[in-house]
């Protein structure tokens, strides 16, 4: 028996080994294996079994690792198609779709010790003092922790270990989980009552999980369930439907997927899950898989998973390779965030996977979003996907009244004519808000306390020695943060420069700490809470920062984007974006879309209860035309001008994009090279009609972590077939010492 082996090593091709007798049962496809290469021995995953090899002298599996099938098929050939598509080694996309905590050659299980109370033979034995009370204890429980016991009676191991001498206990080491949510208490949920939107929406998504169930196991019937676009308003209750529509799944004997974006996986998204399906004839364990995770913790998630326990998985872009069979409904909430993309190789976006899996699973896929990227939109006006709208809010409660604050305007009479941190509309506002004990959200997406610091006299700007972008003054800290690669110094009392030292150093720009500073001295007697990465240094500060929120401790919430989508407060009746220019003029086509997006998002935040919220939006550009559709709640308006200009110049989704970066410390040599790359490329691809060529240039940040940037782009209709074109002449490529070259499939952002 010949297993064909995928090492853990990127060679992009299979090796063959032989199978030996004593493990001829426990090798299959999906398999874990250890194996000798050359004379080293490497981890690999079974791909296929066979008969025969075209080799002679093969050598023998050396080890199989964990349990069988680790890897299911289905997500084996999804890893094969992810290698082709995007562009990488296919040892990479199983590398993604096994997490590191599984692929360890060591089980990774935690064992305790578990004392249980025996029955003593003969009489009972005499005990001390700290023995009888230790017993005493033992006979309450029955059965407890040795550790804990240990705790509890304020002994030692040894008491202990005397008691199981004597025949009164029992000590056996015994398989303990980690679970992250073990310390929550899960309030059971009941379904709610749909509106007739709603329900719509719902039977149109379990129709197609009953189609799916009546052609199970006929892999030849065309499966026509495709994917559905949810596009419903912020509080139109698509959560609501997500759940009653994967409870459909379960009743029909199938599992489930739920993605949210890193940003959006809050204790409040988790809790609602884990209380629909803790209880009742559809309990199941809800497995969470997202970064934050312990390594531990991760390994016992996708183990749950793995074994049926739980047949719901939510989680971030990796959760979409959770082992879930048989698989029947995947959701992607928010499926418009950039943070489905990963940025490193293999370069997925765990969006478009979605909808792969689901096609190969025959598993329903729901897009869901209230600002629906582009390219699904047009998807979906184009038949591809089936469109179901939720126009209104569940609880017939108006949108937010978006107001557009002239930030030119404001500046007029400020300090020095620049505007303030806050336009007058906007404290009057905030303070009334304050005098009716209601709830304010304010949104600015850069942390720090001011983007740049600069000297006016002899025109110095602290810049980053290794990327090209400046540093950031967190005053907190008294330091110069680069928020690209993390290099830091300590902020300078006077101009750094030799022949100026000018005392009169100033901080312009500003950042989610001056804003909380501030607020602080407006409103001394406002509970006021900054959230960003620089103040949530723990995965438990997130969750204890919101509940505080939740019931009413916080009066003004500060952040950036982890504050914009996923929260529901009623008691957010205003929400104020303090700079809504910041992502709006990047050399990025999707610039404007981005922004609509945000604004839409941030604005969903206030009015979800019984007093209508209202949104203020301040801007240096109040006519642009993201900024006026966002105000007027306006997606189709924003998505028909955008798709014009998208047509115009072949950008997605009338094209897809290749983005191909070269990047090294020598700039030199980085452009003789992307150079060249442009030559071949001409070469490689001189009969392609359908294929525009740009560049190359230096990358939007041209500098980043000591290296420099250059970019190709690639525009193409018939990317599935440039990716398998790119892959073969990349290995044929010969690039100078120290320069890389690397390629992006359907990438999120050009920077």
């Amino acid at each position: 028996m010949i297993a064909r082996v995928t090492l853990e090593i990127a060679l992009r091709r299979d090796f063959d080994y032989s199978i030996p007798e004593e493990m001829v049962n426990r090798v299959e496809v999906g398999s874990r294996v250890k194996v000798p290469f050359g004379s080293r021995q490497v981890m690999g995953v079974v791909t296929a079994l066979a008969d025969h090899s075209p080799h002679t002298n093969l050598k023998p599996i050396t080890k199989v690792l964990g349990e069988p099938g680790m890897v299911t098929p289905e997500v084996l050939s999804l890893a094969r198609w992810m290698g082709e598509y995007y562009c990488c080694p296919v040892e990479l996309a199983l590398k993604s779709v096994l997490p590191e905590a599984v692929r360890r050659e060591k089980d990774g299980w935690r064992e305790r010790l578990l004392v249980r109370i025996q029955t003593p033979v003969g009489e009972f034995p005499t005990l001390t003092k700290r023995q009888e009370m230790i017993w005493r204890i033992i006979e309450e429980w029955r059965e407890i922790p040795l550790q804990e016991l240990v705790r509890i009676g304020e002994t030692t191991a040894d008491t202990v270990r005397r008691l199981e001498d004597k025949g009164l206990v029992k000590i056996t080491a015994e398989r303990s989980e980690r679970d992250p949510y073990a310390n929550e208490v899960v309030v059971a949920s009941e379904p709610l009552v749909l509106n007739p939107r709603q329900a719509s929406a719902l039977a149109a998504i379990t129709s197609a999980v009953d189609r799916r169930v009546a052609l199970a196991g006929d892999r030849q019937a065309p499966f026509t369930g495709g994917a559905f676009l949810l596009h419903g308003v912020t509080g139109s209750g698509k959560t609501e439907v997500y759940l009653q529509a994967l409870a459909h799944s379960l009743e029909r004997g199938l599992g489930g997927i739920v993605l949210v974006p890193e940003i959006s996986l809050t204790p409040q998204t988790v809790e609602r899950f884990k209380s629909r399906f803790s209880s009742g004839p559809l309990r199941t364990l809800v497995a969470v898989l997202h970064s934050h995770l312990s390594s531990g913790e991760r390994h016992d998630e996708w183990h749950k998973i793995r074994s049926g326990r739980a047949r719901i998985v939510i989680g971030a872009r990796s959760a979409i390779f959770a082992p879930v069979s048989p698989l029947g409904l995947v959701i992607v909430d928010e499926e418009h965030e950039g943070s489905y993309k990963q940025e490193e190789s293999p370069r997925y976006h765990a969006r478009d996977v979605a909808v792969v899996r689901a096609q190969r699973e025959q598993a329903v896929v729901v897009l869901g979003s209230a600002t629906p990227s582009l390219e699904s939109y047009h998807n979906a006006q184009r038949g591809k996907y089936t469109l179901i709208e939720l126009p209104d809010r569940v609880t017939d409660t108006k949108l937010p009244l978006v107001r557009v604050l002239d930030l030119r305007e404001a500046g007029k009479g400020g300090k020095g004519g620049a505007p303030p941190i806050f336009a007058p509309r906007l404290r009057e506002a905030i303070t009334q808000r304050l005098e009716r004990r209601e709830q304010t959200i304010l949104f600015l997406n850069r942390r720090g306390f001011s983007s740049s610091l600069l000297c006016e006299k002899c025109g110095y700007v602290a810049g980053c020695p290794n990327c090209s972008v400046s540093l950031t003054y967190h005053r907190a800290a008294q330091q110069l943060l680069c928020h690209i690669c993390a290099h830091e110094e300590i902020a300078p009392t006077k101009c750094p420069q030799p022949n100026c030292g000018n005392p009169a150093i100033r901080y312009s720009g500003l950042g989610t700490e001056r804003v909380e500073d501030t607020l602080k001295k407006l409103y001394p007697h406002a509970t006021i809470q900054r959230m960003d990465s620089d103040t949530l240094k723990h995965k438990e500060d997130y969750r204890r920062v919101l509940t505080d929120f939740r019931t009413g401790k916080i009066d003004i919430l500060v952040g950036t984007q982890m504050i914009a989508k996923g929260l529901h407060f009623p008691n957010v009746t205003l929400v104020g974006i303090v700079h809504a220019d910041l992502s709006l003029h990047l050399p990025d086509f999707r610039a404007g879309e981005r922004t609509f997006q945000l604004l839409t998002q941030v604005s969903g935040r206030a009015g979800r209860g019984d007093v209508e919220g209202e949104v203020f939006v301040q801007t240096f550009t109040p006519f642009h035309p993201a900024i006026q559709y966002a105000r007027r709640h306006d997606f189709l308006g924003f998505y028909e001008q955008e798709i014009e200009f998208r047509e115009q110049l072949q950008y997605p989704p009338f094209a897809r994009i290749a983005l191909l970066t070269v990047k090294g410390r020598n700039e030199d040599k980085v452009k003789f090279t992307v150079d060249h790359l442009r030559k071949e490329l001409d070469k490689w691809f001189a009969g392609w009609r359908d294929l525009i060529i740009a560049g190359p240039a230096p990358a939007p940040l041209a500098r980043a972590e000591g290296f420099f940037r250059y970019q190709i782009m690639l525009r193409t209709k018939a990317m599935s077939r440039l990716s398998q074109e790119l892959a073969k002449h990349q290995e044929t490529l010969i690039l100078p010492d120290e320069v890389t070259l690397t390629i992006d499939i359907d990438p999120a952002s050009l920077s």
